[in-house]
């Protein structure tokens, strides 16, 4: 067998090899960073030593950097570092030769040589503290050339650069000044926090030509624009919403059991877990993740899924930006407030993630698109939206779009403001009309907006009531037919 070695180290001017057969680890969150978990063969001496390690990401937060023996034999300390995340560059190049006469070849490969004195780079190296807010971050300027005696703002041509310089760098690079209490080699563990890295879960739901029995098929999409390439990586990832600060922030970010068919003998592709307040996804096989790669696994596959489709008919429309800064009092007294009519009924899809319904394995937020098939058996897209980090046995309702064939109006019949009694009384009446060829059932979704203390004094149909101030009327309305609902809210306070 052979192996490849690559020159990761420098130690006291020794070059050191890192075995790349030792598999980085990836741990990878669904908010764009990651922790990265890789072994680094040391080989330290008495008193200190000097280390450089290159092979790292472009967006390592230096100060999450962990270096440790896992054995827990040998104690290591890290007694300075310093993070260069700047690699060479025609910018930075420039601002190494401030000062100085070089050559530009104007006009492409075949061109004529001008020579220029470089004022002014315009450069701006990358600035952690910066990055993370510690700090403002200082823009890049136009670079300023004297050609023949006269200054110019923008290069002339195409720098052509005399040699690299002392102190440029190829990749960005962690220097270290370290001490150990017992010398030798070590087989150490580095580890560090990095953006760059994120993943998020698609699922596909594909429903028959007819019946409510559909089939999931769910993907993990995962993004590396670390400026790293990951060997044969062993890679998890983190699905919840964890505490992480933003740059320039203070505050926190806001917001299966797999049903394989039984012809088909081999492990699930992605295996779940809980971990602390979070559920954390383990890819079953290495992988090798590249830079700008994006890389997609498919984590579970279900059928025979009962997925109820359900009409929602919420017809009033209210402006909120009309009413934004207004307090309840300014609202209950607003004769027009609420009386506008939204037409749209909502198809919504709604289903158990339970293992009786052949799933019940947490689900992380992504991205649902729902297919039907036709009576040619292709597949047609009839609408997408989001779901959020959903545990088992719990109910999805996911919006979408609005039904072709049916039709809601809502108008409101009597309203009365009783300001010395402190009550107000106020009537609705909506109507539901079907232009289908079958029966169907709508929840009509109203809302006692008025005010908290409410009763319904009056009503055509019964309703139940599904939180403190929204009621709904479960109807069923004949093929073209139609059905009109009338109530009326009697406020107090």
């Amino acid at each position: 067998m052979i192996k490849r070695f690559v020159c990761l180290l420098f130690v006291c001017g020794v070059c050191l090899a890192a075995d790349e057969s030792s598999q980085p680890s990836l741990t990878i969150y669904n908010q764009d960073f990651a922790v990265i978990r890789q072994n680094l063969a040391l080989d330290l001496k008495s008193g200190v030593n000097s280390v450089q390690v290159n092979d790292i990401t472009m967006h390592l937060e230096p100060d999450s950097v962990i270096l440790r023996d896992p054995s827990g034999k040998h104690a290591i300390q890290i007694l300075e570092q310093n993070y260069r995340a700047d690699p060479v560059s025609q910018q930075s190049l420039l601002s190494l030769f401030e000062g100085k006469t070089i050559d530009f070849q104007v006009g492409g490969d075949n061109g004529p040589i001008v020579q220029g004195k470089v004022i002014r780079s315009g450069y701006v190296p990358l600035d952690y503290m910066a990055m993370n807010g510690s700090r403002p971050y200082v823009q890049p300027t136009e670079p300023l050339i004297e050609v023949n005696g006269k200054l110019r703002f923008g290069l002339p041509g195409m720098p052509l650069f005399p040699s690299l310089g002392d102190d440029s760098i190829l990749k960005p690079e962690l220097q270290w000044l370290l001490s150990t209490d017992k010398p030798g080699r070590i087989p150490s563990e580095f580890s560090y926090v990095t953006g760059g890295l994120t993943w998020l879960a698609d699922y596909n739901i594909i429903a028959p030509e007819k019946g409510d029995t559909v089939d999931l098929v769910g993907w993990v999409t995962i993004d590396n624009q670390s400026g790293k390439t990951f060997d044969n990586a062993r890679i998890k990832l983190m699905a919840g919403d964890v505490n992480k600060i933003q740059a320039g922030q203070n505050v926190p970010m806001n917001r299966m059991a797999m049903a394989a068919s039984e012809a088909v003998a081999i492990g699930p592709p992605v295996t779940e877990k809980t971990f602390d307040e979070y559920h954390l996804y383990t890819l079953a096989r290495s992988t090798t993740l590249r830079d700008h790669e994006t890389k997609q696994v498919e984590f579970v596959r279900a059928t025979g899924i009962s997925a109820t489709r359900v009409y929602i008919y919420d017809g009033a429309k209210i402006d909120s930006n009309r009413y934004n800064g207004w307090n309840w009092e300014n609202i209950r007294n607003d004769h027009n407030y609420g009386t506008e009519s939204n037409s749209k009924i909502w198809v919504m899809r709604e289903f158990v993630n339970s293992e009786a319904n052949h799933l019940g394995m947490p689900l992380p937020k992504g991205r649902v698109r729902f297919y039907r098939r036709g009576d040619d058996a292709q597949v047609e897209f009839t609408g997408e939206n989001v779901i959020d980090h959903t545990p088992r046995d719990e109910t999805i309702r996911i919006y979408t779009g609005n039904a072709f064939d049916l039709e809601g109006k809502r108008r409101r019949t009597d309203y009365a403001l009783k300001n010395n009694l402190k009550t107000a009384d106020e009537s609705f009446e909506i109507k539901v009309r079907n232009h289908k060829k079958e029966p169907v059932d709508v929840r009509v979704v109203e809302h006692l907006y008025r005010w908290t203390n409410w009763e319904i004094s009056a009503k055509s149909d019964d309703f139940k009531k599904t939180d403190s101030q929204t009621i709904e009327f479960p109807v069923t309305i004949a093929p073209d037919g139609e059905k009109t609902m009338t109530y009326t809210a009697h406020y107090s306070w």
